[in-house]
């Protein structure tokens, strides 16, 4: 079927939601124990949830995308087929992080290279470390009820309509089918979550997240500040978040409860709250990014700085809250 009218996006869209919402359904009914994610020290959560959410989700992508035969380089597609094969087994079983980090590498290193060698090394080099990092910091955000499965909605929804406005009704219906795909998901991860996104989700979502940021990018869909502004939600907490814990030279793929998110629901804000707060947060965000991707670029810098300021005064009131209430505790 080709991908030139709304009708087909909306189809395409619709589609992946109820592949997605059901197969998910299923994998709860099943109850999926042979993946279950047990509570710990570090946890947010106090009982067993099935970690393989992300499964279903993509089951609803992969399968609009087939029959919509939407146009993808084909180091999209392996690309997030390997991550999505290589993070399920790590959900299932263990795998080595040397070994995940590799196959990261490769898959950025592959797309990078094929696609944007035309810029330089040095581009190619900066957008191979913005996918291993984008793939592994969605990851790490990936850690309270409804909140990974809302930026991807939010997210991928707002590439959507970028494209949208354009006209580019393909590269609309590839964003739209995993933000419809993600609604699937969240209906049934809102708080009190009855399964969890895993790494089967949360690495190939990253990866997606910077991949098409780049292509519309390429594509002359958007300029290169709206992928950063659409998702800077993750990508501020989760950078600002190991940054100081390399500063403190604490081992930073060690799981812990620093990130602004983990520290906003443990304070008695609590999951519903926390994801409520962050949706608004990511609508404000991203609307902007999509409005100023429609003006001159000193307006984009503007909107940028702007939100780069709100992130700084964010942070530091967050930060001191933190340490006045442990003074006093």
């Amino acid at each position: 079927m080709v991908l030139d009218s709304p009708l087909s996006t909306i189809a395409a869209s619709l589609l992946s939601f109820v592949i997605s919402f059901f197969s998910i359904a299923w994998l709860i009914k099943r109850k999926a124990d042979w993946a279950l994610d047990h509570p710990n020290t570090r946890s947010l959560h106090s009982v067993p949830v099935p970690r393989v959410g992300g499964l279903g989700l993509f089951f609803g992508v992969m399968i609009a995308w087939l029959c919509f035969s939407v146009t993808m380089p084909i180091s999209v597609w392996a690309g997030a087929g390997l991550l999505a094969v290589v993070s399920l087994m790590d959900d299932v079983g263990r795998v080595p992080i040397w070994c995940r980090l590799l196959i990261q590498s490769i898959v950025a290193v592959g797309f990078a290279t094929f696609l944007l060698l035309d810029y330089g090394w040095m581009i190619v080099l900066c957008a191979t470390i913005a996918m291993i990092w984008m793939s592994n910091l969605y990851n790490f955000m990936d850690g309270a009820d409804g909140l990974a499965g809302g930026m991807a909605v939010i997210g991928f929804g707002y590439y959507g309509l970028s494209a949208l406005l354009v006209g580019d009704f393909d590269f609309a219906s590839i964003n739209l089918s995993i933000a419809a795909a993600a609604m699937g998901f969240l209906l049934h991860n809102f708080y009190p979550a009855r399964i969890f996104m895993g790494d089967v989700g949360a690495i190939p979502l990253g990866f997606l997240a910077a991949a098409l940021g780049m292509l519309g990018w390429i594509n002359n869909v958007w300029s290169i500040w709206l992928p950063l502004l659409v998702f800077s939600p993750f990508i501020v907490d989760a950078t600002a978040t190991l940054t100081k814990r390399l500063l403190r030279r604490e081992v930073i793929w060690q799981a812990h409860r620093e990130h602004y998110y983990q520290r906003i629901v443990q304070n008695g804000f609590g999951h519903r709250n926390t994801a409520l707060a962050s949706y608004g947060l990511m609508l404000l965000v991203g609307g902007s990014a999509v409005w100023s991707g429609q003006q001159d670029i000193t307006m984009q810098h503007r909107v940028l700085m702007i939100w780069a300021g709100i992130y700084l005064i964010l942070m530091i009131i967050s930060d001191w809250k933190q340490k006045y209430y442990s003074d006093r505790g």
